[in-house]
């Protein structure tokens, strides 16, 4: 997930000019969308700065327009002045301070069109940074396991990479495992079996810990999240009904992956059986990022898993311990062709060489979408055959997988992307059958590859989603 740019950075951009008006200045911006509809709601996705030159603002109404806006879930307005306005029209920002909806305005030097590249910019520079800080974060937690106290070096590595709280409870530490009285540096805490490092949140969130606790240490999920206020927290599966509890201040879209580093590491280095050469090949793959040098000749496959049971144990059945919670479900990667597995449904990647470029990338989107496959036909297993409908049979499991493959989108996104596939990609034809601005377009497409996690440049991926919205469509 490409990280917002907040309102503040992008008012102290002084080749823009722009003007903080009204509303706050802590808003996320998400993207950029310009219109001069009376009503443009329809077409906000949520989080864009909405550019307009106020053309039909005195037909729609101040409040009422401003009021759609909110409720859209808009980030911003950007109102330019010239050549319509001269000024900002009276009652626009009282409306916009009254719905808490930041008011910018745009100087007349300024286009649309500046602002938009400097959005997208801003937002490229805080992926680079953030992935930049993810990779950091796991040379430094795989250091920290290789140390002679590596549980709490790596809880204590944790904390200070999300710059917050981390625990790691166990079934004795009180019901789901709360720390009751975690110290600010990593060791043991008056619960049974817990460590944790960083400062401890308030009662309440500790609480809301405990409720995450229950619902992920039995296994039925490998991770859960919820926020108290403005404390942001999560937990993690890492197996034996042990939890990875997280607290902070502020959710980074690098955090989920930092966590999911720290727990599997933490559930090699807690596992009650020896990781073994496993282990020894993850650690030399997360500090030297080589999976040649790190695992054998193989072949290896991936596996994507959904399911009721004990990760843990799943894995050992297996003959792995390289697992990962990852989006609701887990991710392992084995040396052994799997086979099904009670309580769980899997997808499993064709047999790849760790040596070739990419092998294990692509044997991931591979089980991935075996996974898809095996939850629409509501099949213990599926294994990667020919991409796209190649390996669906029948009309009823064809739509099963096309509701399955589309769900992350809306019915405005499928519209566009079906549009964009139609038009061979070409922004500007797209733009024009849709009725809407070729930006539009572009972030719309954008938000569908993110939501979907797939290269849309990929012409198998392509054929897959255009094959999916004919028969959803259908």
């Amino acid at each position: 997930m490409t990280p917002p740019v907040l309102l503040g950075g992008l008012l102290g951009e002084r080749a823009l000019g722009l003007r903080h008006l009204a509303g706050p200045r802590t808003a996320e911006v998400h993207g950029v969308h310009a219109s001069e509809m009376a009503d443009p709601s329809p077409y906000l996705l949520g989080g864009e700065l909405l550019l307009t030159a106020g053309a039909s603002l005195a037909q729609a109404g101040a409040a009422a327009y401003v009021s759609r806006l909110a409720r859209a879930g808009a980030a911003a307005l950007g109102f330019g002045v010239t050549p319509v306005h001269e000024v900002v029209p009276p009652g626009l920002a009282e409306a916009c301070e009254r719905y808490g909806l930041p008011l910018v305005e745009v100087p007349p030097g300024t286009p649309f069109t500046a602002v938009a590249r400097t959005v997208g910019r801003l937002m490229a520079e805080a992926r680079t940074r953030e992935l930049r800080r993810v990779a950091e974060a796991q040379q430094a937690l795989a250091a920290a396991a290789a140390r002679p106290d590596p549980v709490p070096a790596v809880l204590s590595r944790l904390a200070a990479s999300i710059g917050g709280w981390a625990a790691l409870l166990t079934p004795g530490g009180g019901g789901g495992g709360r720390a009751e009285v975690p110290p600010r540096t990593a060791g043991t805490t008056g619960a049974p079996g817990a460590l944790t490092a960083g400062t401890a949140p308030g009662t309440d969130a500790l609480d809301a810990v405990d409720t995450l606790a229950r619902r992920v240490a039995p296994g039925s999920a490998a991770t859960a999240t919820d926020a108290v206020g403005a404390t942001s927290l999560a937990a993690y599966a890492v197996g034996g009904g042990r939890v990875l509890a997280l607290a902070t201040a502020a959710r980074t879209p690098g955090d989920h992956t930092i966590a999911s580093i720290a727990a599997v590491l933490l559930a090699l280095l807690t596992a009650e059986r020896p990781a073994g050469a496993e282990a020894a090949a993850l650690t030399r793959l997360l500090l030297d990022g080589n999976p040649a040098a790190a695992l054998t000749a193989g072949p290896w496959y991936a596996v994507h898993a959904r399911g009721s049971g004990d990760p843990q144990a799943l894995a050992a059945a297996l003959g792995t311990v390289l697992l990962d919670p990852h989006e609701g479900g887990l991710r392992l990667l084995t040396d052994r062709e799997p086979a099904a597995q009670p309580g769980w449904r899997l997808g499993v990647s064709a047999p790849a060489a760790p040596s070739a470029p990419a092998a294990l990338a692509t044997a991931d989107a591979q089980a991935a979408r075996a996974l898809q496959r095996a939850e629409a036909a509501r099949t213990p297993l599926a294994r990667h055959t020919d991409p796209g409908f190649a390996g669906l049979v029948g009309e009823a499991e064809a739509r099963a997988h096309a509701e399955a493959l589309l769900g992350p989108l809306s019915p405005a996104l499928r519209e566009t992307l079906r549009g964009w596939l139609a038009h061979h990609g070409n922004w500007d034809r797209t733009a024009t059958a849709l009725g809407v601005h070729r930006n539009t377009v572009r972030q719309r497409v954008g938000r569908a590859a993110g939501l979907l996690a797939r290269d849309l440049d990929d012409p198998d991926v392509r054929m897959e989603l255009w094959f999916a919205l004919r028969v959803a469509a259908g």
